[in-house]
């Protein structure tokens, strides 16, 4: 069968194409660039993709997406506008030896015919290492024109050497603008839509079907068909498609959310981020996202409880307890119950002045223990038997002194080293309560300068 019989205008008319089962989606697919709804980002005049494609200069191509976006309507008219033969495998259904029966005969076909082949494999990332591997000498060699089409990330789902000899372009959900504008042409249609039949679909009808379909153009075209073949005609022989129809006709829409995958990592970093920046709303969208995908509870409170320290810490040290209080509630209640509590500490953490001070800090002192010299315990701040023998290897019994912080006044401090270099490791901000850190902290330093100036004449201190 020629490749495109099934799309031409010029074939079996539409009664006899539905008879075949093939549905709408199918018939109403792209037969040029002019025709795919949105990816404007590649497809525009002047974008590399479609330079690449009018130019018939490519070799392996790889379309990263979510599903119904058009990856494979891609590739069909890619192979359309090059005059290359269109050969299709599936990621879950083929094995090597398809892959080898398939590179044979576009091997054959470009020495009897010189026409060359494009080998389009949907679901790539369910292709293992051999199977890849045994494309790779045919890309290099460019028996086939390959293209490939994702929903998983290509840089953590494909192998490099594939990655290596291929283009990546992602494409991105339809905009409702663009769907609404196809399910019109596939209303009126007579040759490849619906225009054969007496219909009449209400304009806020198809605001839903496109609304609903999140981007999803092969979900929204089923969902036209379903609620125009699934509506009797009325009196006046037409068949009219309300919103009330629209809306029966199109089911909820399934959250793309692979708890191993880029759903997950990319949710959770959404999520942490609106926190980080202060948007409980945003950071409210996000939780719900996640548990309506089903989310371990405890991996959300787990979370809440890092931003709680890392991103509100010291500027407010309670968010810290109820994002630990949120989560010992949710772990007792469970779902759906444990979405209030978790929203409570999202919504804390999210309005909370923010300050990563003692985090950086940390993560400083870290840096120098692991790269740094490694610095000795001052004798004074050592226990009584380190003591006794820095005094046997002649140290001054004032120089091993500790001075007991609260023999010395109201503030309960006195000046003394702590790091025998006097490093600096905190820096407190001035948000929220960390700016009593940071006048206390200026406070305490003024002390030590007037130590230096001789102006304080604290009392004896006691050893330890």
């Amino acid at each position: 069968m020629d490749l495109f019989t099934p799309y031409g205008r010029n074939e079996a008319p539409q009664q006899e194409k539905e008879a075949l089962g093939m549905p709408l989606a199918a018939r109403m697919r792209p037969e040029c660039l002019e025709e795919v709804a949105g990816q404007q980002h590649l497809l525009a005049p002047g974008k590399l993709l479609r330079r690449a494609i009018e130019t018939d200069r490519f070799s392996s191509l790889i379309f990263y997406g979510p599903p119904g976006v058009g990856k494979t309507t891609l590739a069909y008219v890619i192979a359309r506008q090059t005059s290359a033969y269109f050969v299709m495998l599936n990621g879950v259904e083929s094995n090597v030896s398809d892959i080898r029966e398939k590179i044979a005969e576009a091997k054959a076909r470009q020495a009897m015919h010189g026409q060359r082949t494009i080998l389009f494999v949907d679901e790539l990332h369910r292709f293992n290492k051999a199977q890849q591997d045994v494309l790779l000498p045919h890309l290099e060699r460019g028996t086939v024109r390959f293209i490939g089409a994702t929903t998983e990330n290509p840089y953590f789902a494909i192998n490099s050497a594939m990655l290596s000899r291929s283009q990546i372009f992602p494409l991105e959900p339809v905009a409702d603008a663009d769907i609404m504008q196809l399910l019109r042409r596939a209303a009126t249609d007579p040759e490849r839509g619906l225009g054969y039949m007496k219909i009449d679909v209400a304009e806020d009808a198809l605001a839903h079907l496109a609304l609903k379909a999140d981007g999803d153009v092969r979900k929204a075209l089923t969902a036209l068909e379903v609620a125009v073949l699934s509506t009797p005609a009325a009196a006046d022989g037409v068949v009219h498609v309300d919103l009330a129809v629209a809306e029966e006709s199109i089911q909820k829409k399934a959250i793309k959310y692979d708890r191993a995958g880029d759903g997950h990592y990319d949710t959770i970093s959404a999520f942490i981020k609106s926190m980080r920046g202060s948007d409980p709303d945003a950071a409210l969208y996000w939780l719900a996202y996640m548990l309506n995908a089903g989310e371990d509870i405890r991996f959300i409170a787990r979370r809440l409880v890092i931003c709680a320290s890392e991103d509100v810490g010291l500027a407010d040290s309670n968010a810290l307890r109820v994002a630990l209080a949120a989560a010992q509630a949710a772990e007792m209640v469970g779902m759906p119950e444990a979405r209030i509590p978790l929203a409570h500490a999202t919504v804390y953490i999210a309005t909370a002045p923010k300050s990563n001070a003692a985090y950086k800090a940390m993560d400083a002192a870290l840096q120098d223990v692991r790269e740094g010299k490694t610095l000795a315990v001052p004798d004074h701040l050592a226990t009584p038997t380190r003591k006794k023998l820095a005094r046997l290897r002649g140290v001054s019994a004032e120089a091993t002194d500790y001075k007991y912080a609260h023999d010395f006044g109201d503030e309960h401090y006195v000046p003394q080293a702590y790091l025998p270099e006097g490093r600096v490791y905190y820096h407190p901000t001035t948000n929220g309560m960390e700016l009593r850190i940071t006048e206390r902290m200026a406070y305490l330093k003024s002390l030590r300068t007037d130590k230096m100036q001789g102006s304080d004449n604290p009392p004896p201190g006691r050893s330890s």
